[in-house]
């Protein structure tokens, strides 16, 4: 079962604003990237169309703190680690650092995501996370979320 997973990146010139710097939003891009690489890493996909009923899996809570810029060419680390399973949601904690030094803890952000069906009329309706994927994920134990 997992309940981390890593990915590194470099900063591209597109990801900067006029300081060279790595703009806000983009920090919520990496979560996004590191959580479907999870997924990915457990035979799965975010978008899910081999279950049924097919899944998808909206966020309902999004932040970030940041410590340190990251700047054009930068290479980091984004860090996710799962704080919670609940039968229908999942929340993770992520940790982005600057690989070949800097500050370690350049940023931190959370995001929970529900796990939903689509529904004929376009609504969504929260349903349990289909067992083929709820087996593999197990929430990190205490002194690795302490990190």
């Amino acid at each position: 079962m997992a309940y981390e997973f890593k990915i590194r990146r470099r900063v591209e010139f597109s990801e900067t604003d006029m300081a060279g710097i790595v703009h806000y939003s983009n920090f919520f891009r990496y979560m996004e990237a590191a959580e479907h690489a999870f997924f990915r890493s457990l035979g799965a996909s975010i978008v899910t169309r081999n279950t049924h009923p097919e899944v998808g899996w909206p966020r309902v809570h999004a932040h970030c703190d940041y410590h340190a810029p990251l700047k054009f060419e930068d290479e980091f680390e984004v860090h996710l680690l799962v704080t919670e399973k609940k039968s229908k949601a999942l929340s993770y904690q992520f940790r982005f650092s600057k690989i070949g030094g800097g500050p370690l803890d350049l940023a931190r952000g959370k995001l929970t995501v529900v796990c939903v069906t689509h529904n004929a009329d376009g609504s969504m309706s929260a349903v349990h996370i289909p067992q083929e994927i709820s087996d593999q994920i197990e929430v990190a134990p205490p002194d690795a979320l302490a990190g």
